[in-house]
């Protein structure tokens, strides 16, 4: 049996804060991190809010998604020594797009080149 990744099951709502810290750290905002998780899954600013008060699990709150971003192909690099591009498991995958999307702005992307317009 297939052991599945802890992250899984970690609820959205405990590592979304995570985010909005390490962008804050470099000068960033929680809208804008806000703003890369709806470009990514869909999800509207009400929609992603319930996610997190409803402290759905990474398994739910990506099957929930409204619509993965069809840029996501364009995603591409490393993240935790990890190819996004070249991650087998789809729901590892969408969490490692969303790791590499947060990274990005951390880095002080601008949000143009983060959200592959």
């Amino acid at each position: 049996m297939d052991k599945k990744p802890r992250v899984f099951t970690m609820s959205f709502a405990s590592v979304y804060p995570l985010y909005v810290q390490k962008a804050a750290k470099k000068g960033r905002t929680q809208e804008e991190v806000d703003e890369i998780i709806t470009w990514l899954t869909g999800y509207s600013g009400e929609q992603l809010q319930r996610a997190i008060d409803a402290e759905v699990d990474f398994v739910t709150f990506f099957a929930e998604a409204p619509r993965m971003n069809p840029k996501v192909g364009l995603i591409t690099g490393v993240v935790c020594g990890v190819r996004v591009e070249d991650v087998a498991d789809p729901l590892m995958q969408k969490i490692r797009y969303l790791d590499k999307l947060i990274d990005e702005l951390a880095k002080g992307k601008k949000m143009a080149s983060i959200l592959r317009r």
